[in-house]
């Protein structure tokens, strides 16, 4: 079994219907996975995805913060969701594909802008949304799994347009690289992007303010793929849509693909 998966911040699923429904069409991933959806479940429009075939959608909704939903052209099952850190959030949601495949869909927190937690809470709870992860994932062996999402930290020095201005900027910080370093080391994930395109900048995320932000090109690798070991060595053509935040009234984010052959 070949599918072909993205995983898309799209930030409001209801204001940016149109580019989705437009990456459907051009791009036709058989999964697609969307983070920041804000959106309760029964308010997302369902119709116009159905329509080109998407016909299954699992989804954790929240009005207008947070949200995750996975969207796919092939059966899935409800696989759960867990509040991580005990926050409240709907930032986790996860489904499984008939060769018993599980994906699961992540918006990791923020952050804020401050990289401390004792002045900043919403550092604090990026900081236990990732320890709550890594410990899940101890207690938990995940096996025949992908993690995707907008996991909010770049953690390479080419995963951002300038490293060192960015060593103290959340996102980048040496204290969130290490806690994802640690997150992946639990689980046996192996990032399938970096492992597709192993060299060279490559960025997922550009700033809304930014006056032309393609010329500026100041991107950081927000956007995950990645799969257990057990099957990442299936996992190829990773590439990121860039074109795709040039769209009309584009998320800042772009979506990030991988093929598995499963």
């Amino acid at each position: 079994m070949t599918f072909t998966l993205a995983t898309w911040n799209i930030n409001s699923v209801r204001l940016r219907e149109p580019i989705v429904l437009k990456l459907l069409q051009e791009e036709a991933p058989d999964v697609l996975c969307l983070q920041e959806c804000k959106s309760p479940v029964d308010k997302i429009p369902t119709e116009g995805f159905a329509a080109l075939g998407y016909t299954h959608m699992i989804a954790n909704g929240q009005k207008g913060y947070n949200g995750v939903m996975i969207l796919s052209r092939l059966p899935i099952v409800d696989a759960g969701r867990h509040d991580f850190a005990n926050l409240g959030h709907a930032r986790h949601v996860a489904a499984r594909l008939e060769n018993g495949v599980t994906i699961h869909n992540h918006y990791v927190p923020a952050g804020g802008d401050k990289p401390d937690r004792e002045v900043n809470e919403k550092f604090g709870q990026k900081l236990d949304y990732l320890t709550d992860m890594r410990d899940d994932f101890h207690a938990n062996a995940p096996k025949r799994s992908i993690l995707v999402g907008d996991l909010n930290i770049a953690p390479r020095e080419d995963d951002v347009w300038d490293h060192k201005k960015l060593l103290k900027v959340v996102s980048h910080t040496p204290i969130e690289v290490e806690a994802l370093a640690e997150v992946q080391d639990s689980g046996n994930w192996v990032d399938v992007t970096r492992a597709d395109i192993p060299e060279g900048k490559l960025y997922s995320w550009w700033s809304y303010r930014a006056r032309d932000w393609d010329a500026a090109d100041k991107g950081r690798r927000l956007d995950h793929v990645w799969a257990t070991a057990d099957i990442a060595a299936s996992g190829h053509s990773s590439r990121v849509a860039r074109h795709v935040r040039g769209w009309e009234k584009p998320s800042d984010h772009a979506p990030i693909f991988a093929t598995f052959d499963l």
